[in-house]
């Protein structure tokens, strides 16, 4: 059954969900863990398979249509294609992505294709296997690159995006060998600003490697031709002006899109989040396992979402980075 439209205090109607599977992930990247990686949460305190299609079938029914699954890293959720397969059907959904490091692509490729994820996201921040370790704290990219060509092998998961996040003092030189990689593949190679969601709080701007920047470094030796940005797409995409391939730029510190933002976040303990630098979050799993209907759990969310910030606050003075990491937040 449709339900009214979701819509925040803004105007702006909602139709993208996020939603974390766990908070656990196998790699240790420096922009999001300590080397130590961080706790834990306990098995039931994470929403199980059965709490997720629920929650994701009643924003369905309120016009949210496309749903991205993440983690820390989904892909370690024990039977995830499981809960692909469990929302697929939902009535209501037109697209089901992932976003993955690509551990274990190799491995579940397949089952993620046959079980109707439509889009795939894999994060990959250095192709230079001494500098992805340095950056990953994990000997890992021969078996992420076996994992996406895994997956170019299914028709069905293309396009495939490859996000690289963009910081001062180490992507500049693979600004390059990226764009190189975007003309010789089917791949679309995306640049993602660095943002104040890291472990040990020491983000600065003057880490932020500006997608402006790298744009130009690219142009000046593969000119670049930029495309029509979609309503509320996170990206700016260009083509490369001889035709082969395109490269996109996510830039929410220097170039913020919350203007028509229309993303709402679930974590995977069950907590609603209307911005990723949200300082407050809204309780579901409670609610949910205390036994509330459909029409209160409606009545909670549209009461969080008609309070959706506006804009983040990121470079502004007073700017308070949420305690969450990303890992816990869920990209």
């Amino acid at each position: 059954m449709k339900l009214e439209p979701l819509r925040d205090g803004h105007g702006r109607l909602i139709g993208d969900l996020r939603v974390s599977v766990t908070d656990r992930c196998n790699f240790r990247c420096q922009y999001c863990m300590p080397a130590e990686g961080l706790p834990w949460l306990d098995r039931d305190e994470v929403l199980r398979f059965e709490e997720i299609a629920r929650l994701v079938s009643l924003l369905a029914a309120m016009g949210v249509g496309d749903l991205r699954l993440t983690g820390g890293e989904p892909l370690v959720r024990r039977e995830f294609p499981k809960l692909v397969a469990m929302l697929k059907p939902i009535d209501g959904l037109h697209e089901i992505s992932v976003t993955t490091n690509g551990y274990l692509l190799e491995r579940d490729a397949e089952a993620l294709v046959q079980a109707g994820v439509d889009r795939f996201n894999v994060s990959v921040d250095s192709l230079q296997r001494d500098r992805f370790f340095e950056l990953t704290r994990r000997d890992a990219l021969p078996q992420v690159l076996r994992g996406i060509e895994a997956l170019a092998r299914f028709p069905e998961a293309h396009p495939i995006k490859i996000n690289a996040v963009a910081i001062r003092g180490f992507t500049e030189d693979e600004v390059l060998p990226f764009a190189e990689f975007a003309r010789r593949t089917p791949y679309e190679v995306r640049f993602i600003e660095f943002m104040p969601l890291d472990a040990d709080h020491a983000w600065t701007h003057d880490q932020v490697l500006t997608g402006a920047e790298i744009r130009a470094a690219i142009d000046a030796v593969y000119p670049l031709e930029p495309l029509t940005r979609e309503p509320s797409a996170t990206a700016r995409v260009y083509r490369f002006a001889d035709g082969h391939g395109k490269i996109g730029f996510i830039n929410p510190v220097s170039e913020p899109f919350c203007g028509d933002c229309n993303r709402i976040r679930l974590t995977s303990d069950g907590r609603l989040r209307t911005c990723l630098f949200s300082l407050n979050e809204t309780d579901l799993r409670g609610p949910l396992r205390a036994g509330a209907d459909d029409g209160e759990l409606e009545r909670i969310i549209r009461d969080a979402v008609w309070r959706k910030e506006l804009k983040h606050h990121v470079g502004e003075p007073g700017f308070i980075q949420p305690a969450r990491t990303m890992s816990a937040i869920g990209g």
